[in-house]
């Protein structure tokens, strides 16, 4: 049976003492009723796995020994997908939850021109990151940017990176699905708000090397056409 496994905000090399916060503390201890001796996972989802051994099952300050640490290095390509906020926060943390169990490195909440809804709660979405991470027993953390406007989204990746805008205008498109994405290249792509992009934001990201794709034959809800894509490009 898989040992569970626990989120650390930092991990320091040198130390072979971690004091567990007072969340996980009490998961472990009270809800796990996990005991002194027994083992457990944690990793700072930079990508260490480290293995320990309780040595004091305090239910506000767990204290644990290390006993092994593994580095499992990230690919050598990245995918980002850049995505609009949404009215329904619910629905994008729902994207949030799916794209991190499919491996998707970094995203990116969008303000568009159509863009309904602008607050964004980053620790609540940060948490749902870490949960989904943990419950794929995956050790790297997606990288959550705060929202950013569309315009400067430009500018995030460099020019040899594979740019790609998913929109519903008539259009010559590729299908996403056609695109050949390199093992060893950058991607980032662009989903838009339920109004779409407008035909200004279209243009600006033609205008600065984005590839025009489509993510199938039907027209899909933002959080699932962010879903779509991560599998795409994530999933070869």
């Amino acid at each position: 049976m898989a040992l569970p496994i626990f989120f650390i905000d930092a991990f320091d090399t040198g130390t072979s003492l971690i004091t567990l916060n007072e969340e996980t503390s009490k998961h472990v201890v009270q809800v796990l009723r996990m005991q002194a001796g027994e083992q457990l996972n944690l990793t700072d989802g930079k990508g260490y796995l480290i293995t320990a051994e309780i040595t004091e099952a305090h239910k506000k300050q767990c204290a644990v020994k290390i006993q092994s640490t593994i580095f499992k290095a990230q690919g050598s390509s990245k995918t980002t997908i850049a995505i609009s906020l949404i009215k329904n926060a619910s629905r994008f943390e729902w994207f949030l939850e799916k794209a991190t169990e499919i491996g998707v490195n970094e995203i990116v909440p969008l303000i568009c021109e159509r863009t309904e809804r602008q607050h964004f709660r980053y620790e609540r979405m940060k948490g749902i990151l870490v949960s989904a991470m943990l419950q794929s027993q995956q050790v790297w953390l997606p990288v959550l940017r705060e929202p950013v406007r569309y315009e400067d989204v430009m500018n995030l990746k460099s020019e040899d990176s594979l740019k790609l805008i998913a929109h519903c205008e008539e259009t010559e498109k590729q299908q996403l699905s056609n695109v050949q994405i390199k093992q060893s290249s950058n991607s980032i792509i662009l989903i838009g708000p339920e109004g779409d992009f407008s035909p200004g934001e279209i243009e600006l990201a033609l205008n600065n090397n984005f590839q025009p794709v489509a993510l199938g034959e039907t027209r899909l809800r933002t959080e699932t056409a962010g879903m779509v894509a991560a599998v795409m490009m994530c999933i070869r």
